[in-house]
């Protein structure tokens, strides 16, 4: 009944460690598990898992453990590991037979060694150095292939020196478990009593056909686990590639929006993971997963991907008069012709002039109209530049101007502006007409009906909500749904602060210099009293300083200065 309680325990113990493979994400975390496992479930005193490189033919150390030596090398030590590769051929391509690792891997067989001093047909000479230098022992050798899918072997599990247990109870166990588990297999021959007397006589003891078929059990667990990670790992990489091709398309468009597809998510981000910290407040059981974070990171990639379709002169508009040119220089040559007409006006008048006076007087009026227009001309290069705020008067005045008359090519009199340019002209804060702006706010229903076409997976379904979101405002005024605050997750409200933030002070604007965080947060404060944005979201912002975190890797040092809090509109500490 012992037996059958230790085996029973034992294999208990194989199927609990095969549920933490399974789910483990980390890889670094998941090799370490599966080399504990290894010794553990043996009681071994040291091990190492090698992984093969296939590509450099060779098996790199991952993991190093010495429970003597007090060695814990690899993984998520943070612990370099600087032993070299062990080449699987030489260099005629011969393979290594020589290695006990690399003839494991090469053949996929696993070796079991009693003492390897004593061992014949294999060089142990590193070995016979590392205990040398450091005054360890190595004896008894447990040396498992890591088998995939594909029966091709991935790494490689070596143990060392098995301690055997205060009882004999699961060594007598022995041939019932090759029995249950091999029974064609027979104990290893060169595993010979009188050896396993000395060793166990030392404390050490050779490893048990009991022991390997555990570990192969465990590698083969252990294979599969970490195929399937690298398998996911490989397609999230493949995913974030094709979302960085997506966002590489768009930066060719523009490099404006290309810059913003970069720094939104970095921003929603910080942003996110300050308020998963705060345990006060109204956002006090908001807390992120590694699932949520990775979910919020790939939307945040993705919040703009519908401008893929945008218009490139529309995205890029950088002056009012702007589409595949700027049509300032036609309205130039137009002040030109107007200066030219006034010109032969001002000669022929000169040539029917009857005295100086006469002629001074026309002349003066020339050069007048001259300077008007140089005037005029100015003002509408000033106008075309946009700003935050054009005047009224402003606007009035370029209506005035739109109504000088002119001979156009075909040799008809129009107004000096279309009205088209006018439109645009009088534009009253940035450089889209609302037409214009209409063509850019249609990038989030493009946005989310890219998202919504996609089969994502169970921990990405919110991906097109979060991304989808940002345009949207608290008090339901927003686009393209007019959500209101509760209809919005705190993920998609997040990255609304987000985008505003990125926009108010991106540097790298054709239409304008980017504001100080002065400016901005004074902006942001407004927008948290309007009901534009998240007030909790806005108070964390500016209580954490995510605002100052952003701003020394993305801003000019000319827009960062010193912020008075206290003067931000609406902020609540």
């Amino acid at each position: 009944m012992e037996q059958s309680t230790s085996l029973l325990h034992r294999l208990n113990e194989l199927n609990a460690i095969g549920v933490a493979l399974s789910n483990e994400r980390d890889i670094n975390r998941l090799l370490e598990i599966i080399l504990i496992a290894a010794k553990r479930i043996t009681n071994s005193d040291a091990g190492t898992l090698y992984l093969v490189d296939a590509t450099q033919q060779v098996l790199n150390f991952e993991i190093v453990h010495n429970d003597t030596l007090g060695i814990a090398l690899g993984g998520t030590t943070g612990q370099a590991i600087t032993f070299p590769s062990i080449q699987l051929h030489d260099a005629t391509g011969k393979p290594n037979h020589h290695m006990v690792v690399a003839y494991a891997a090469l053949n996929g067989k696993a070796i079991n060694i009693p003492d390897a001093y004593a061992a014949e047909g294999y060089d142990f000479s590193g070995t016979r150095a590392f205990d040398h230098k450091t005054g360890y022992h190595s004896t008894s050798f447990l040396t498992v292939p890591m088998m995939n899918h594909e029966n091709e072997t991935i790494g490689v599990l070596q143990l060392i020196n098995a301690k055997g247990y205060e009882n004999s109870e699961f060594h007598q166990l022995e041939i019932d478990w090759a029995e249950i588990t091999h029974p064609q297999i027979s104990h290893p021959a060169n595993v010979s009593s009188k050896s396993a007397q000395g060793q166990a006589g030392q404390g050490i003891v050779p490893f048990s056909l009991a022991d390997q078929h555990l570990v192969e059990s465990l590698a083969s667990q252990a294979a599969i686990a970490l195929t399937n990670r690298r398998l996911i790992q490989q397609m999230e990489d493949l995913f974030e590639s094709f979302i960085g091709m997506i966002n590489t398309a768009i930066d060719d468009k523009s490099a404006y929006t290309g810059g913003h597809c970069e720094r939104v998510p970095v921003l929603t981000m910080l942003l996110a993971e300050a308020a998963s910290r705060t345990k006060t407040g109204p956002l006090k059981d908001f807390v992120m997963t590694d699932k949520d974070r990775y979910e919020l990171k790939i939307a945040g990639l993705l919040h703009d991907c519908g401008k893929v379709t945008t218009p490139v002169h529309v995205v890029d508009k950088a002056t009012k008069l702007h589409t595949l040119f700027d049509r300032i220089n036609l309205i130039d040559e137009r002040f030109e012709i107007l200066k030219r007409d006034a010109e032969i006006t001002m000669l022929r008048e000169l040539s029917e002039a009857k005295d100086e006076l006469t002629r001074a007087r026309i002349q003066e009026a020339f050069e007048l109209r001259c300077q008007y227009l140089d005037k005029d001309r100015n003002f509408l290069r000033h106008c075309n530049r946009g700003s935050e705020k054009m005047e009224e008067a402003e606007q009035e005045r370029v209506r005035q101007i739109a109504q000088y008359r002119w001979r156009n090519p075909a040799g008809e009199e129009v107004n000096f502006l279309t009205a088209d340019e006018m439109e645009n002209l009088t534009i009253r804060a940035g450089t889209l007409t609302a037409a214009e702006r209409k063509i850019i706010n249609h990038h989030i229903e493009v946005t989310i009906t890219m998202l919504e076409s996609l089969p994502w997976p169970k921990h990405l379904k919110n991906a097109p909500e979060y991304a989808g979101g940002h345009h949207e405002r608290m008090d339901g005024k927003g686009y393209p749904r007019g959500l209101t605050r509760d209809q919005m997750s705190v993920q998609a409200r997040v990255m609304g602060i987000a985008d505003i933030f990125e926009a108010l002070t991106a540097k790298d604007r054709p239409y304008k210099e980017g504001k100080t965080l002065t400016e901005s947060l004074h902006i942001l404060g407004q927008f948290k009293l309007n009901g534009h944005i998240d007030p909790d979201l806005f108070d964390i912002f500016v209580r954490e300083k995510i605002y100052l975190t952003y701003a020394q890797q993305f801003l000019d040092p000319r827009q960062v200065g010193e912020v008075d809090e206290s003067k931000i509109p609406g902020y609540s500490p």
